[in-house]
Parts: structure tokens; sequence; C-alpha cells
């Protein structure tokens, strides 16, 4: 072989790795990406399942099991809020009905933020029937665990 032969089997061996490092780190790339749409994918339904495992604990219901018409329509709860009418106000408990009549219960806690037009406010300060978008955290017992709320002006 004479040198030029050479360094033209050098040059395509580097050109032939690098293509090989592209196309292994753009797999690695893939994979990441499809693993985050299972963890988001997971938390969707993990909530869903533990707000309807624990519905008769959050809403009063003496026996456990699945309630005639709820996640009928194979939809997942949003499990990082809710937003809807609230329709009950228990100590640091609040339950808000939602789309389709969904109820879900959220939990204030000192890190909670709440917001009346400009003002912040206590969960004291809330009332039946106002409209509330409630931003926070899923918890085990398939409550959302608020850490913001905006409370809606009422309808004209």
């Amino acid at each position: 072989m004479n040198m030029d032969t050479k360094k033209l089997l050098n040059f395509l061996s580097q050109k032939f790795f690098v293509i090989i490092i592209m196309v292994v780190f753009g797999l690695i790339i893939a994979l990441l990406i499809f693993k985050a749409g299972l963890l988001v994918g997971e938390r969707k339904c993990g909530f869903s399942i533990r707000w309807n495992d624990n519905y008769h604990r959050n809403f009063v219901f003496q026996r456990p099991g699945i309630r005639p018409g709820l996640m009928m329509d194979n939809d997942l709860l949003a499990a990082s809020g809710a937003n809807g009418q609230i329709i009950k106000i228990d100590g640091n408990t609040i339950i808000v009905r939602g789309l389709n009549n969904v109820e879900k219960s959220v939990v204030v806690n000192d890190q909670t933020v709440i917001i009346r037009f400009r003002d912040a406010i206590n969960v004291k300060d809330l009332s039946l029937g106002e409209e509330a978008v409630v931003i926070g955290e899923p918890n085990q017992s398939g409550q959302v665990v608020a850490k913001f709320i905006r409370v809606l002006p009422k309808k004209q």
C-alpha cells in the first residue's frame, strides 16, 4: 500500500467512527424523550388510579370501590390541579367540582398561595360557589396538594 491509500483509509475510518458516534448519540436522545413521555403518562395514570381508589375517603362514601359512571370514558384526570366551583370547605380541604361534575379534593397547607383579584387571602376567606383554579401536586391519597389557588371573579 502506498501512502495515499493509507491516508484515505485513515480518513474513511475516522468519518465512519464519527457517524457511528452520531447515530448512538441520536438513539440515546430518542430513548430519553421516550422515557420522559413514559414518566408523564405514568404520573397521570397513577393519580387517576389513586383518585378512584380513595374516592370514598375523600368524598365521604362508606364503601370503597368503583362508583358507577366514574372513569368510564377512559379519560385520565389532570394530576396537577383542578378548576371549577368550590362545593365544600372542611378545614384545610376544599372540594372543587369541575368538568363533567368530577369532584377533586384539594389540600391547602401553609405554603399554598391563594389569590382573589390582587389580594392574598386565607382558606377561611373562601366561600362556597366561588370558581377557582388550583395548581399543585398529587399525593398518595388521590388529592391535589395546592401550591397556588386563583379565585376567579363571579360571572355577571
